[in-house]
């Protein structure tokens, strides 16, 4: 595979650091091949599961080289909370945060680098800096530059629905139908992405969990995870870690975050056997595991394992 790299950013990577954003090689036709996993870094002092804790670059470095150990396919970078409730944070104060770490791991890795952003000016230099997928929880809505800057990078590209913005998604959310209008509105900002130039093999749509949903659309939409794929004829990326609801389904609504990793692990293995191409999570090594004993119970025959059934050979 020939690597697409911005102009000027990091060169002599092996082309790894491509498959994330090019669906051939999620989805290509020598047969399915195994999910993404991919880790979260917040680099940011108030995002919901781990704000603060990796705040300062080298601690943010030294937790992104852990995550690539555990398993990570992708690494998520992001500089501006997306919790509900967050408030916006000044282009230059993201940027300065994401740039040296995504630099860093750029150089000390070969994984492949997201950067969680809305920003077109924060993407760009994410993208120079070694990133090559774009994650943008506004599906290119907040800053419309953003897709140009993509495209022009040749970059992978990740749509995501969110109802509202940050500090109000959670206000009372309503939908008529939550699957419809996601997909609906999922399709519809793929195909502006298509309009702006991003290849069709670079883009993935995520329904946004917890972004603008109550308990109840998180499960409706997890639940028919088929129907949201075959609408969106995209890979799917699922984000479910750590998030509120799922303390509220196993009885921990005032829990803290990181004790709702059981329930994001069943989550993760619903959302795998159901079609998501990739999930995105704190704990990657536990989602790592689930992954490939999903893969390896798919080959299970009562004659043993059939490596030529649907999924990766053993």
């Amino acid at each position: 595979m020939t690597e697409v790299r911005p102009s000027g950013g990091p060169t002599g990577l092996r082309s790894a650091r491509d498959d994330f954003g090019t669906l051939p090689a999620v989805l290509g036709n020598d047969g399915p091949r195994r999910p993404r996993i991919m880790g979260i870094l917040n680099v940011t002092p108030d995002s919901f599961s781990d704000g603060g804790r990796w705040l300062d670059a080298d601690a943010a470095v030294r937790h992104g080289l852990a995550l690539v150990a555990d398993g990570a396919d992708v690494v998520d970078v992001g500089g501006e909370s997306t919790r509900p409730g967050a408030a916006p944070v000044p282009a230059d104060e993201e940027r300065r945060r994401v740039v040296p770490v995504l630099s860093r791991l750029a150089r000390e890795s070969d994984v492949v680098l997201s950067v969680d952003t809305t920003k077109a000016g924060v993407a760009a230099a994410a993208l120079e800096a070694g990133a090559s997928v774009v994650n943008d929880v506004s599906a290119g809505l907040l800053d419309p530059d953003l897709l140009r800057v993509v495209a022009d990078a040749g970059a992978g590209y990740v749509v995501m629905h969110m109802q509202g913005e940050p500090r109000t998604m959670q206000v009372d959310p309503r939908y008529r139908d939550v699957v419809d209008e996601v997909a609906t509105f999922l399709v519809e900002r793929l195909d502006a992405a298509r309009e702006a130039g991003v290849a069709e093999g670079r883009l993935w749509a995520d329904p946004g969990i917890g972004f603008g949903k109550t308990g109840r659309h998180n499960l409706e939409l997890l639940a028919a995870l088929p129907v949201l794929a075959a609408r969106v004829r995209v890979p799917v990326l699922v984000g479910t870690s750590r998030k509120s609801f799922l303390g509220a389904l196993v009885g921990r609504p005032g829990g803290r975050p990181d004790e709702r990793d059981d329930a994001t692990l069943a989550t993760v293995a619903w959302a795998l056997e159901r079609g998501a191409n990739g999930v995105r999570v704190h704990d990657v090594r536990s989602a790592v595991r689930a992954r490939d004993l999903l893969d390896v119970l798919r080959r299970a025959t009562p004659d043993g394992l059939d490596p030529g059934r649907d999924g990766v050979a053993a």
